[in-house]
C-alpha cells in the first residue's frame, strides 16, 4: 500500500457513496458503491483476500470517491460509472438486445408482426420472447391458421400469400370489420394461452372435413395442429395464473458469482438467462448490481413480477426497478427460485475447470513473465513485426494483448514510409516512433511491456527511439526464432540477456502466441499490399487505363491471375474500351 492510498483511507467519510479504483496508469478498473465508505474501502487494504480481490487489490495505485445521499443513490451512481468507465474489473453485460414482442396492428386490415419496440400505437403487443425462434415459430403457426394481410402498404394485385392461404387480400377482395375482428380474437385468445381451445376447435374442424371427403382441407388443418404442437405444447405450463414473470437464483464461491434467470410468459417457462462473473465485494450486494445493469442498462423487458432468492435487500431493488419484488417462503414459486438457485451452482461447479485452465493460460502466465523478467505484471503487452520481400512493399504490425488475450480492436497496421531498401532496423524504429509519439500525443495508455519479433539489432533500434527520442523507460523484450522458425530465445534489458523460460510453461506458450499472432498479422497485410501494388504496377504503362479503371478491373476480377485468364471481351464488360482492352490483354500475354 502507497502512502497516498493511507493518507486518503484516514480521512474517508463513513457515508453512503461509490468508490472509484486506479491502476499506475490513472486509468479506472473497478467501480463500486458502499452503505459506508469508510468501511468498506478499507477492507480492500487489510485482512486476507481470494486470488481474484488479490489481483485487483494489487493493481490499486489511488483511488477517488463519490458521497451520495442514500444507498439506492449510490446504487444508480455506480451502474451509470460502470456504463461510463466500462472498468475491467466489472460486470460485464455486453448483451444488450431487446428481446422480440409479436404485434397485432391497429389498422382498418390488421397485421401480425415481429418486433422489438413498444410503443404506443393502440396496437397489441405479445412478449416478449427471450427465444428469437420461438417468436418466429408461433408466428408462422398464426400466420397459416388466421390469414391477416401481410403487405405493409396494400398492392393493387394478389401476392403470393394469399396464393397459399395466408391473406384473404384486402387489396382486392373486401374483408369485412367483422372477419377481421374474428381473426385478431382468435389470435389474442391464442397468445393468452388458450391454444389448447384453438387445436380442439381445428381438431373438430378436420374431422368434418375427412368426414366430408374433403381431404386436402383436412390435410392442412393437420398440419396447422401439428404446428402448434410442435411450437407450443414442447414449453412446459408451469404456473396457472398467467402472469409474466422473472426468477432469478444465482450462487457464489471462489470470487465468482454465477446468476440464472427464467422467463415466465403466459404461465409457460420459455427460456433463460445465465450470466457469470467475478465479484469483488459482498457478494448479495453485487447482486442488486447486477439487477439494475439487467433491467435499467441493457433494458430488458421488465414483467408484472420478479422473484429473488432469500437474503436480497428485497426494499432496494423494489425501488431501483420500480416493480413487484417477492422472495416466496413455500409453495410453487419457491421452489422455482430454488431451481434457479441450483442450476447456478451446477453451471459455476461445472465452469471452474475452464476458468482455471483460462486464468493458467493468461492471467498467471502474464503474472509469471514478470516475475521471470524482473517487471510488474505486464497487463497490457504490445508485440511489433516488420514483413517485406527483398525491400518492396515494406509493412509493419502491431498486437496488443490484454490480460494475456489478444484485443484485436487494438491491432494496428503500418506501411513504412521514409526507408528504401530492405533495412529491417530502420523500419523497426520508423514504426516504433510513429506508435509511442502518437500515444504520447494524444495521452493513450501506454503498455507495460513491449516486445519485438527480432534478435539484437531490432531490440537495440526500438530501445534506442523509445529511451534517446522520446525518453520513454518501458521494459522492452526481443523475441527470436530457431532455424524452424518457432520461438526460441527472450531477450530482455540494455545489455541485452537471455532469459531462461520452461519450454511448457504457460508463459512460453504465452510468448509463442503473442510472436505467431503478429506474424500473421503483418504477412497478411503485406500479401493484402503486395497483391494491390502488384496488379496496379502491371497496368501502370498502359495508355488510357488511368487509376478510375485500375480499380474498376481490381473490383470485378480481383487478381493478375484471373485478369490474365480473361478475354477481351470480358475485359470490355467491365467498361473498358475494346482498344484499351486488347492492349491490356497482349500486354499481359507478353508480361
Amino acid at each position: 500500500m502507497n502512502q497516498l492510498i493511507k493518507e486518503k483511507l484516514a480521512i474517508l467519510p463513513d457515508q453512503p457513496g461509490c468508490y472509484l479504483m486506479k491502476d499506475r496508469q490513472g486509468t479506472i478498473i473497478y467501480v463500486g458503491k458502499a452503505k459506508v465508505l469508510k468501511n468498506r474501502v478499507r477492507s480492500y487494504f487489510t485482512g486476507s483476500h481470494d486470488g481474484k480481490t488479490l489481483r485487483l487489490v494489487n493493481e490499486i495505485v489511488d483511488f477517488e470517491y463519490i458521497v451520495t445521499s442514500s444507498n439506492i443513490e449510490a446504487l444508480v451512481l455506480e451502474i451509470n460509472l460502470i456504463k461510463k468507465h466500462n472498468p475491467k474489473y466489472n460486470i460485464n453485460l455486453k448483451d444488450d438486445k431487446t428481446y422480440p414482442f409479436i404485434k397485432i396492428t391497429n389498422e382498418e386490415h390488421p397485421r401480425l408482426i415481429i418486433t422489438r419496440q413498444v410503443k404506443k400505437d393502440k396496437g397489441k403487443y405479445f412478449g416478449p420472447y427471450p427465444n428469437v425462434y420461438s417468436a418466429n415459430e408461433t408466428k408462422k403457426v398464426l400466420d397459416r391458421i388466421y390469414p391477416l394481410r401481410k403487405c405493409s402498404t396494400l398492392p393493387t394485385k394478389v401476392c403470393l400469400y394469399y396464393h397459399i392461404g395466408q391473406c384473404l387480400a384486402p387489396c382486392v377482395n373486401t374483408v369485412t370489420v367483422d372477419q377481421n375482428k374474428e381473426m385478431v380474437d382468435g389470435i389474442i385468445r391464442f397468445l393468452n394461452g388458450g391454444y389448447q381451445d384453438v387445436k380442439a376447435e381445428l381438431t373438430e374442424k378436420m374431422l368434418k372435413s375427412s368426414e366430408e371427403l374433403d381431404f386436402e382441407r383436412a390435410k392442412d388443418l393437420r398440419d396447422q395442429i401439428a404446428h402448434i404442437e410442435a411450437t407450443m405444447e414442447k414449453q412446459k405450463m408451469m404456473m396457472t395464473d398467467m402472469v409474466d414473470r422473472d426468477v432469478f437464483g444465482f450462487s457464489f464461491d471462489k470470487g465468482w458469482m454465477c446468476v440464472q434467470v427464467f422467463f415466465i410468459r403466459q404461465g409457460k417457462l420459455i427460456e433463460r438467462d445465465v450470466s457469470m462473473f467475478p465479484v469483488y465485494a459482498d457478494p448479495l450486494e453485487e447482486f442488486v448490481t447486477f439487477l439494475g445493469q439487467f433491467y435499467l442498462e441493457n433494458h430488458h423487458f421488465k414483467p408484472k413480477e420478479i422473484l429473488l432468492p432469500d437474503g436480497v435487500d428485497k426494499e432496494l431493488a423494489e425501488q431501483l426497478l420500480e416493480v413487484s419484488v417477492h422472495q416466496p417462503k413455500k409453495g410453487q414459486k419457491k421452489e422455482l427460485v430454488n431451481l434457479a438457485s441450483k442450476n447456478a451452482k451446477i453451471a459455476l461447479e461445472e465452469k471452474f475447470s475452464l476458468i482455471e485452465r483460462d486464468e493458467e493460460r493468461t492471467i498467471k502466465a502474464i503474472e509469471n513473465l514478470g516475475s521471470k523478467i524482473g517487471i510488474a505484471t505486464p497487463f497490457r503487452i504490445e508485440a511489433f513485426d516488420n514483413s517485406n520481400i527483398q525491400g518492396t512493399n515494406p509493412v509493419s504490425a502491431m498486437v496488443v494483448f490484454i490480460d494475456g488475450k489478444p484485443d484485436k480492436r487494438e491491432y494496428r497496421k503500418y506501411k513504412i514510409k521514409s526507408v528504401t531498401g530492405p533495412d529491417d532496423y530502420a523500419s523497426m524504429k520508423e514504426v516504433v516512433r510513429r506508435r509511442y509519439s502518437r500515444i504520447l500525443k494524444d495521452n493513450l495508455p501506454l503498455p507495460d511491456l513491449i516486445i519485438i519479433d527480432g534478435g539484437k539489432g531490432h531490440l537495440s533500434a526500438a530501445q534506442d527511439v523509445l529511451e534517446n527520442e522520446l525518453g520513454l523507460e518501458i521494459p522492452i523484450a526481443g523475441l527470436v526464432k530457431d532455424d524452424k522458425h518457432k520461438t526460441s530465445e527472450l531477450l530482455i534489458g540494455d545489455s541485452v540477456q537471455t532469459v531462461q523460460l520452461e519450454r511448457n510453461s504457460q508463459e512460453f506458450y504465452l510468448l509463442q502466441r503473442i510472436q505467431d499472432e503478429v506474424h500473421r498479422f503483418a504477412i497478411s497485410f503485406h500479401r493484402q499490399l503486395r497483391g494491390k501494388n502488384a496488379f496496379q504496377s502491371i497496368l501502370d504503362d498502359i495508355p488510357g487505363v488511368g487509376e478510375k479503371r485500375k480499380k474498376q478491373l481490381l473490383k470485378h476480377f480481383g487478381s493478375v491471375k484471373k485478369l490474365k485468364e480473361a478475354t477481351v471481351d470480358e475485359i470490355v464488360e467491365v467498361g473498358i474500351p475494346r482498344n484499351t482492352a486488347s492492349i491490356i490483354a497482349q500486354k499481359l500475354k507478353e508480361d
